[in-house]
C-alpha cells in the first residue's frame, strides 16, 4: 500500500502531526507488509504528485476566521486539476475551537468540499465529541462528526497524541475493511 502524507505548515504544528502520523503508520502491525508512507510538504511538492499515490492523506490547519493556511491558499485552484479517482483520502485539520470557535478546522471542510466532486473513498470521519465550538465547516449535516480527524494544539494539546493514535488504528480497520 503506498499512502502519501501531503500537508502544509506555517508554525509547524501541521508538519509535526504528518511526522507524528507517518510513525505511527509504519509501526501499526496491522497495516499490510510492504506498506510505504511517504511526507510531502505541499510548499515544496507539486499537488499533483497525489496522482502517485492510493491512499493520501491530507493535513490542513485553519488560520484568524476560517482562513486556509498560506500554502495551500498558494496551490488552491492546482487541487481541481489533480486526478483523485479510485484514491482513499482522509483529512486531518488543525484549529483553534475557544479562540475561533465560530470557525474552528473550517479549512478542513473547505478542502473536503474541493475535493467532494472527485471519485475518490473518503475514509477517517472523526466523533465531534469531546470538543467545544460553535460552528465548523469541517461538520457533517448531522453534526455528529467532522470530515477528518480535528485537532486543537491550543486548547487541547494534552489530547492531540491520544487521538492521532486512535484515528491511526481507525484509518488501518477502515484501509482494510477496504480491501
Amino acid at each position: 500500500m503506498n499512502i502519501a502524507i501531503f500537508y502544509g505548515s506555517t508554525t509547524c504544528y501541521t508538519e509535526m502531526t504528518a511526522e507524528k502520523l507517518k510513525v505511527l503508520l509504519e509501526s501499526d502491525p496491522a497495516l499490510p507488509v510492504g506498506s510505504s508512507v511517504s511526507l510531502h510538504n505541499i510548499k515544496q511538492q507539486p499537488l499533483v504528485r497525489m496522482q502517485e499515490y492510493e491512499v493520501l492523506i491530507l493535513g490542513i490547519s485553519t488560520w484568524d476566521f476560517g482562513e486556509l493556511q498560506e500554502d495551500w491558499e498558494a496551490h488552491w485552484d492546482d487541487i481541481s486539476g489533480v486526478d483523485l479517482s479510485g484514491k482513499i483520502v482522509a483529512i486531518y485539520g488543525m484549529g483553534d475551537q475557544i479562540g475561533y470557535t465560530e470557525w474552528f478546522v473550517d479549512a478542513m471542510g473547505m478542502l473536503s468540499d474541493a475535493i467532494a466532486g472527485q471519485d475518490c473513498q473518503r475514509i477517517g470521519f472523526w466523533s465531534t465529541e469531546g470538543y467545544q465550538f460553535d460552528k465548523s465547516k469541517a461538520v457533517t449535516p448531522d453534526g455528529e462528526w467532522f470530515v477528518g480527524l480535528a485537532l486543537d494544539d491550543e486548547n487541547q494539546y494534552d489530547q492531540t497524541d491520544e487521538r492521532l493514535l486512535g484515528w491511526t488504528a481507525q484509518l488501518v480497520s477502515e484501509l482494510a475493511e477496504l480491501g
